[in-house]
């Protein structure tokens, strides 16, 4: 088996919190997978806990999203463990979120994980972001810099959804100079309308990059063209990066944004190509 079949085997599955998320994810996906909740910066936690608790239910390994900025309190970060461990949720993401002002103390992620760990580390495993595409507001260097900070809390990073498969290598090579080692799970947007993908990807969680493509018009020219993302071609022009020993990638995480039949699809016709050697897409 080659490292990429066996990446595109178990990816993880991001998904937002709406109206048939859970029917779309019991159709779709395979039983045992990993399914990630992201959270909304104007609904809060409540929903993303509500479908952690029911995909669990289903035997799904749920990885609820845990925005610090959305987390009101201790009272309300009790309440969260309780419930997320009620239902034998052990992985959680913690991102800083987008929620304009914080509902409570936790301005950021590092305040958050840190709490965390004061309360006996409920979770064995955490996730923390990582920006392969420059943050809008903070400096690579200090993106890079959050990462070694939060290390020592953190389990592994998620890398938000990239569109530069050889931007995505440069990244992966700085982190890793920088003596950052935890495992890496690579960010890659799903097959999906490309107005779609723009209008979702800040509601599912890669807002970051949305902000990216807004704020530069030779992306949005490159996108839209014919000829223009496609995950095939992306995962084959990141194929050498992201297999090689020293990136350490555990996994992809796929940004479905909600289409979990085109997802799951285009996962199954990737797989059965790179299964009998031939390149992901031709020419």
């Amino acid at each position: 088996m080659s490292s990429l079949e066996a990446l595109l085997r178990a990816p993880r599955y991001e998904v937002f919190p709406a109206k048939g998320t859970e029917q779309a994810v019991a159709e779709w996906v395979p039983p045992g997978m990993t399914v990630t909740v992201t959270a909304s910066p104007v609904k809060g936690l409540d929903p993303t806990i509500e479908v952690a608790e029911r995909l669990a239910a289903r035997g799904y390994r749920v990885v609820p999203h845990l925005a610090a900025r959305s987390v009101a309190g201790q009272a309300h970060l009790d309440e969260i463990v309780a419930r997320l461990k009620a239902c034998e949720v052990d992985d959680v993401f913690v991102p800083g979120g987008d929620a304009a002002h914080p509902a409570g103390p936790f301005d950021s992620a590092l305040p958050l994980l840190e709490r965390l760990a004061e309360m006996g580390s409920p979770f064995s495993r955490i996730g923390i972001t990582g920006y392969p595409e420059s943050h809008p507001k903070i400096h690579d260097d200090l993106t890079i810099q959050a990462m070694w900070d939060k290390r020592r809390y953190a389990s592994y990073i998620v890398s938000n959804v990239c569109f530069d498969a050889a931007g995505l290598g440069r990244w992966i090579g700085r982190i890793r100079a920088r003596g950052v080692t935890l495992p890496l799970y690579v960010g890659l947007a799903g097959p999906t309308e490309r107005s779609r993908l723009l209008r979702m990807a800040a509601v599912a969680g890669a807002s970051e990059s949305a902000r990216f493509i807004t704020r530069h018009p030779g992306w949005i020219l490159r996108f839209w063209v014919p000829g223009g993302y496609n995950p095939d071609r992306f995962l084959d022009r990141a194929a050498t990066a992201i297999t090689a020993p020293g990136a350490a990638v555990a996994g992809l995480h796929l940004f479905t944004f909600n289409q979990l039949q085109q997802a799951e699809q285009w996962r199954r016709a990737a797989l059965e190509r790179t299964g009998i050697d031939k390149p992901l897409l031709a020419g």
